[in-house]
């Protein structure tokens, strides 16, 4: 070989990394089962994720929870989202032994990203499953994270641990993705493989191991983000759009309602024009939409920027729970009656409709200021563990009652509470029993002089 060959072929090597394996070596060895791969998190998010990956890959899907781990070795989704079906026919084990993660080679971090107290970002359990997998990782390894974290997180915060821990150097012995979670549970109709992936990558190379590693298996297929600070900040973005648009619709809520106007026969009404984006009123609880804007809040004022916007969306939502405390406060005065008597039911806990996730639940924040101001409030909620509801809130479910009620809330919309007809509520009240509708779609089931709602 010439000099002038030789010299030519190190340029083109010195201009990116050496990594331990081939192009798309990883992605074909883990294709023909020759590695492994891991989900680590085996929530609403990791469970999908690893069920359907393992139909195309050999998973190991790692959980700290024992209980947790138990269950889905006996094919039961503690989350009730995948029927047993699901994971037949599926090449996955299942361990909360750590050691085990040193047989992959490819990782999927997919752990919960909550606030404190504070609202500020807890990546504690995202540090943790950090620090896990550095201690098995290897040459020639990949990093996918799924978590919800703000701009930079990845690069800033995950890496330094994987490195620290490891000894291992990012782009020389082990790349980094970053691949933002879209599960919407309860939907049966956007589900894992139906909703299309945002990937980015620590290198060009490394960008198509992750892509092609998702495009065996989410049909609706991929998009490559150009940095992972970009696929990052596209999460907190889809979110925060929900909350902005939502907390619009609770402060005109409260204007229509001052003016006596139904705000949904205004968003009827306003919807029939072909351009007009239907959001509506509610309370904002949960793991996504109350909690993402927090984290780009967090580095926004890093940046010593302050987001007036986001920060007095946040202040709307959050504040829904007192107004509509308020309202039915306001209409029970107004029907005289007895403040130390007055006992209100609260139908559903969970932190939206058909799903049995009670983490963030605003509802449950309005029963207990409920029960602050001194009403009797009976809780009821078919798709929750009464036990966490116990543990987490100190709420009592009481599913089956004979108690006539002064109030009936309606604050979590199940499958089976949108079939109840107005005799079903009778059966727990009068024909005086006021009855607040919190999505507010129910006006024309209830007489008027008893119906409320945003």
């Amino acid at each position: 070989m010439s000099t002038a060959l030789k010299t030519n072929r190190l340029q083109v090597e010195n201009q990116f990394p050496k990594l331990a394996y081939k192009k798309n070596q990883l992605f074909t060895n883990l294709l023909e089962k020759k590695e492994n791969m891991a989900v680590v998190g085996l929530g609403y998010v990791g469970l999908p994720l690893a069920v359907h990956m393992a139909s195309k890959f050999k998973v190991i899907g790692f959980d700290v929870n024992d209980g947790k781990v138990l269950q889905l070795m006996q094919h039961k989704d503690p989350c009730k989202e995948l029927p047993s079906e699901e994971f037949k026919g599926k090449d996955i084990s299942f361990t909360s032994n750590d050691e085990i993660l040193k047989e992959a080679k490819f990782y999927i971090v997919a752990v919960p990203t909550p606030i404190d107290d504070l609202k500020k970002p807890n990546l504690t359990p995202l540090k943790s499953a950090t620090a896990t997998i550095a201690k098995y990782l290897k040459k020639g390894d990949c990093v996918v994270f799924e978590s919800t974290v703000f701009p930079g997180c990845t690069e800033e915060v995950c890496v330094p641990i994987l490195e620290r821990i490891s000894r291992l150097k990012l782009n020389k012995d082990f790349t980094v993705g970053y691949s933002p979670e879209r599960i919407n549970p309860g939907d049966t109709q956007h589900t894992f493989t139906k909703i299309k992936k945002i990937v980015s990558a620590s290198t060009d190379e490394s960008l198509e191991t992750v892509a092609k590693v998702y495009e065996e298996v989410v049909t609706a297929g991929v998009h490559r983000a150009p940095a992972i600070k970009v696929a990052e900040a596209a999460k907190v973005v889809e979110n925060i759009q929900r909350d902005v648009n939502i907390g619009l619709m609770n402060e005109l809520s409260q204007i229509f309602n001052a003016l006596e106007i139904n705000t949904k026969d205004v968003l009827q009404a306003a919807g029939t024009k072909w351009n007009f984006h239907n959001y509506f009123p509610g309370l904002v609880g949960g793991h996504c939409i109350g909690v993402d804007p927090y984290y780009l809040i967090h580095k926004a004022k890093e940046m010593r920027y302050t987001p007036k916007l986001l920060e007095q969306v946040r202040e709307v939502n959050e504040s829904m729970i007192n107004h509509i405390v308020l309202e039915i406060e306001r209409k029970l005065y107004a029907k005289r009656f007895l403040k130390n008597n007055i006992s209100i039911l609260v139908k559903g806990v969970a932190f939206k409709e058909n799903v049995n996730d009670i983490r963030n639940s605003k509802t449950a924040e309005m029963c207990l200021e409920l029960q602050k101001r001194g009403y009797n409030v009976v809780v009821q909620d078919y798709m929750v563990d009464p036990k966490e509801v116990k543990k987490r809130y100190g709420l009592t479910i009481k599913n089956t009652t004979s108690e006539e009620f002064d109030a009936i809330i309606l604050a979590v919309d199940h499958e089976d509470y949108k079939h109840l007809a107005y005799y079903d509520y009778l059966k727990n009240g009068t024909k005086e029993t006021l009855i607040f509708d919190v999505k507010g779609d129910k006006k024309d089931k209830f007489p008027a002089a008893v119906y409320m709602s945003l």
